[in-house]
């Protein structure tokens, strides 16, 4: 367990981060790996991260896991991840640290031994009152806005107007209802772009981005995001006079 930066407000921690777990691949190229040894790297780092999040008090934790595009990835590829899953997902990890698991996604599309595991630890762990990981898997911001306006259509009857169409209207149609939008996300990898995660949700979040590949992203790495984050105005479309006459 490492020691909690002396610099980090214990005040002012994110109550829900989401991240981007980027750079997995390009971690094993540059070691003449192949590319799924990364992924088995990351999961490591999963661990981890999920731990120090428990320990610090943050409410929700949201991991962009395996995206709708993806599925274009080699079957090699696919498979690997599939597995490292399965794994993933039997791990004390969420029993150990008082997590709750939850799954954001297009379920219907991931094998079914992969679907009856989720089922069984989503059961498993529903009690757990600390923090809920979610897994954003078979997911996109695309597909999860599409759907929403499907159902939203299928609900509609003669007496809805356009005026019942509100924001949070929209929200509570969408997978991530159970929970508030993020507060900070952060992307590894060195990528600057949101690849179709979260867009609807993240309209206010704080931004960070990191050079580092998510197998080297640690909780001392973490703890630098969210000192960044604190050190932050968030103002919500307020002038910054505003926000300090609120406090």
């Amino acid at each position: 367990m490492t020691e909690i930066d002396q610099t980090l407000d214990m005040t002012r921690i994110p109550e829900h981060i989401a991240i981007i777990m980027d750079g997995n691949g390009r971690w094993a190229t540059d070691r003449g790996l192949d590319r799924t040894f990364g992924h088995k790297a990351g999961l490591d780092t999963v661990k981890k991260i999920t731990a120090e999040c428990a320990r610090l008090g943050v409410k929700y934790l949201t991991l962009y896991t395996f995206s709708t595009e993806n599925w274009n990835r080699p079957a090699y590829e696919i498979e690997a991840l599939m597995g490292l899953v399965l794994s993933f997902i039997e791990m004390e990890l969420f029993t150990d640290n008082n997590v709750k698991f939850r799954l954001i996604g297009d379920r219907k599309r991931l094998p079914d031994s992969v679907q009856e595991k989720i089922r069984y630890m989503e059961e498993l762990t529903g009690k757990n009152d600390g923090m809920t990981m979610v897994v954003a898997m078979s997911y996109s911001s695309r597909w999860e806005i599409t759907e929403a306006v499907r159902q939203i259509v299928a609900e509609a009857n003669d007496t809805a107007s356009p005026a019942d169409i509100t924001e949070d209207f929209i929200s509570r149609h969408l997978c991530t209802n159970f929970m508030p939008d993020p507060d900070l996300l952060i992307r590894t990898g060195g990528e600057l772009r949101i690849s179709n995660y979260l867009l609807w949700q993240i309209a206010y979040s704080e931004l960070y981005f990191c050079d580092t590949y998510w197998p080297d992203f640690d909780e001392t790495r973490l703890h630098k995001a969210i000192i960044d984050y604190q050190g932050r105005q968030r103002r919500f479309g307020k002038t910054e006079a505003q926000v300090e006459n609120e406090q």
